[in-house]
């Protein structure tokens, strides 16, 4: 009888691979780990998956472990946004008939101990039907594949992150049943403290002890942490987190979005990296994503100048330029969410406008870092906190090299990115999932059924804001009117 297991029978994995998940077993067995998360990050950037006990991990680890295809289509309110029950789920893919399953199988590179879970430990995994094929919604797998075109260029992906979230004291989690709905009633909060007074050490110290715990429980994964700051609004903080190369560096901000929320939940503490809370005089967060290309013989930065008065090497300004040529469809990928679009506006140390500039913090994309240490990079500050990181990182590559290989010329710097004759980022999500829509080159990257997949999730969403909900907006402006 063939008793070959799933990874061996489709080659799944690298040696890098098989020898993580010889350690990975061996780590369970030696930390009398009893349970262990196995997930993957769905087309929002959420972690979705099972907890097995720890003597069924050999099984799981080398065949996955089977889940219902339903959550590859459900939009942000966890609502199936598909007709599951029609032939190929209304995408035209068999795989995807009758809420079928798939397959997770664990990458065991990720493996992770949870400090702040008992004998728990936490794996993600990548996307597979039955037959060995790969899922092609799954988001980790796009950002590999276009890792792999970088690649074949000779240039690695570095990238470091500075996320913005709001830190809340839990009042109310709101948990009776008339709160159950989908989704359910938000929970209630008080804020940590008034907020406006940016990088103030005083305010600092009344985060300090859930940012204390915060930290340590990330660093206890091994993630990358730099620094930990007071942001500008009131109950606003952001964590830095130092560059790394390649898939580790969307891995890490999957992993630390999930602990910051687990572990202040576990403490009394609501975190939500929405970009703009529903709250009275709540501030908008960003996520400010660092980036460069670097030899991938040498590991040398290509985006340093050989000339002391250029600030970026000709490849730096042809990647530059990519980004600005496609900086509308890339939008619905930076920012996903209905929320984002809240936070675009002027003087508000987020960008309005597609610009770039030198050390601008109101430009979309600011060019900086120091020569002395070779690290001149871009900076995009249009992201969402709330961004699948697979995807906007995706889009920076797909954009970028664009303009590298089309040689793409950079448009002047400007030093005054609020002007209003400026080309503009898109107003809201409709505009920039019909960017999206029409754009040949994320096509041509994504491949046409990701691309109508994505934009139909989009679509879902928006039309069920525009018909299911009445704002507050339109009460007060009709409701005593008429």
């Amino acid at each position: 009888m063939n008793t070959e297991n799933f990874v061996d029978k489709y080659g799944l994995w690298n040696d890098a691979q098989r020898e993580a998940a010889n350690e990975f077993q061996k780590s369970v067995t030696d930390n009398d780990i009893k349970t262990i998360r196995v997930s993957f990050c769905d087309q929002h950037g959420i972690l979705r998956g099972k907890t097995i006990m720890a003597q069924a991990l050999e099984n799981i680890l080398f065949n996955g472990c089977a889940l219902t295809s339903t959550l590859l289509l459900k939009d942000t309110s966890h609502r199936t946004a598909y007709p599951v029950w029609k032939s190929g789920a209304g995408l035209g893919m068999p795989e995807m008939t009758g809420a079928c399953d798939f397959l997770i199988v664990p990458d065991p590179v990720t493996f992770r101990i949870l400090p702040w879970a008992n004998k728990s430990a936490w794996v993600l995994c990548d996307c597979y039907f039955s037959d060995g094929s790969p899922v092609p919604f799954s988001t980790r797998r796009i950002f590999k594949q276009q890792l792999s075109r970088l690649s074949a260029s000779g240039y690695d992906y570095l990238s470091g992150i500075e996320l913005e979230f709001s830190l809340y004291k839990l009042d109310d989690a709101k948990l009776n049943h008339a709160d159950c709905t989908q989704p359910g009633s938000p929970p209630d909060v008080s804020p940590l403290t008034h907020g406006f007074q940016y990088l103030t050490e005083s305010r600092y110290d009344r985060y300090e002890p859930i940012m204390d715990i915060l930290g340590d429980a990330i660093r206890q994964l091994g993630l990358p942490l730099n620094t930990m700051e007071v942001e500008f609004g009131p109950s606003q903080v952001e964590m830095t987190f130092a560059p790394v190369a390649g898939c580790e560096s969307a891995d890490n901000v999957v992993l630390a979005r999930n602990a910051i929320k687990q572990v202040s939940r576990r403490h009394g503490y609501h975190a939500t990296f929405m970009c703009r809370p529903g709250l009275p005089n709540s501030f908008a967060s960003g996520w400010h994503l660092h980036q460069s290309l670097v030899d991938s013989a040498t590991g040398e930065n290509r985006f340093m100048p050989d000339d002391d008065s250029e600030l970026l090497s000709a490849t730096g300004k042809c990647f530059l330029a990519g980004l600005l040529e496609h900086a509308k469809e890339c939008t619905v990928f930076s920012t996903p969410t209905i929320n984002g679009y809240k936070r675009y506006r002027p003087f508000t140390l987020a960008p309005n406008h597609i610009v770039w500039g030198k050390d601008n913090r109101g430009a979309m994309l600011r060019v900086t870092g120091a020569r002395e240490a070779a690290s001149v990079h871009l900076e995009n500050r249009a992201g969402d906190p709330a961004a699948n990181p697979y995807l906007y990182m995706s889009s920076q590559i797909i954009a970028g090299m664009d303009g590298i290989q089309r040689g793409l010329p950079l448009p002047e710097r400007v030093d005054t990115p609020y002007d209003e004759n400026r080309e503009r980022l898109p107003r809201n999500l409709f505009e920039a999932t019909a960017y999206l829509k029409h754009s040949k080159l994320f096509r041509d990257a994504l491949g046409d059924v990701f691309v109508d997949y994505y934009i139909a999730m989009k679509e879902h969403e928006l039309n069920r804001f525009l018909s299911e909900e009445v704002t507050d907006w339109e009460h007060r402006e009709y409701f005593e009117t008429f």
